[in-house]
């Protein structure tokens, strides 16, 4: 499985529609999503980003989703480009294969150099 995290939050777009207009576009959205989950795709979760939370991002908003292949999340990818998603909120993304401790921490003790964050 590949786990796939968005963060975001609303530019002014978003704030500037009105709310027939943004409930109209999340209708719509819906549906991609219905589509997504009947293909195999599992929503871990959507929610609000708790402001108490320590050493909290700038984002308020985060989905967790389980892709079956790496290919199927950048069709998804994909899909929110052509949506105008990024028209109406500022996002980053994370990603990676579905795993446990040991994998990552290896990589971590194993570091020769930082490498570049691409944002």
């Amino acid at each position: 499985m590949f786990v796939f995290i968005e963060c975001w939050k609303a530019r002014q777009e978003w704030i500037d529609l009105k709310v027939e207009e943004r409930t109209a576009y999340m209708a719509e959205l819906g549906k991609g999503i219905q589509s997504l989950v009947e293909a195999g795709v599992e929503i871990v979760t959507w929610s609000i980003n708790d402001p108490g939370i320590s050493r909290r991002s700038k984002f308020d908003y985060f989905a967790i989703w389980k892709f079956p292949t790496r290919e199927f999340s950048k069709q998804f990818e994909q899909i929110v480009e052509q949506s105008g998603w990024y028209t109406y909120f500022d996002q980053v993304n994370l990603g990676g294969e579905e795993g446990m401790p040991d994998a990552c921490v290896g990589h971590i003790i194993n570091l020769q150099k930082l490498e570049e964050t691409v944002v």
